[in-house]
């Protein structure tokens, strides 16, 4: 079994920065794509952002392109997210998930954390 924690949410101004950080138990780690997800209230769950087992490929929403960089560290088991130039609309809760294939479909994911809160002021 593959268990998934994030952390690094808070309440951040509009135009500030976070990192989120999802750190993974499991021998297999490095093998598998990884997710980045969120979900606002009332709203379905959408695709953020991939990282490839290597780090060689990464895929982001348009929403967040140009803002978000999705990065990993295997030696730690850890996969980050760096966002910046926050605006209010991405205030959500964000997840991380581990992939069975590289896809931005909910159903192309395996193991989910439990989520971490990011709120953004206006």
């Amino acid at each position: 079994q593959v268990q998934l924690v994030e952390s690094g949410g808070r309440l951040v101004q509009a135009g500030g920065s976070l990192r989120l950080s999802c750190a993974a138990s499991g021998r297999t780690f490095s093998t598998y794509t990884m997710g980045w997800f969120r979900q606002a209230p009332g709203k379905e769950r959408e695709f953020v952002a991939y990282i490839s087992w290597s780090g060689g490929t990464t895929i982001y929403t348009d929403s967040v392109k140009g803002r978000f960089t999705i990065s990993r560290d295997n030696a730690k088991n850890t996969v980050y997210l760096q966002m910046n130039s926050l605006k209010p609309e991405d205030t959500a809760i964000y997840y991380c998930a581990r992939a069975l294939y590289d896809s931005p479909r909910l159903s192309a994911y395996d193991y989910w954390g439990q989520g971490t809160q990011v709120t953004v002021s206006s």
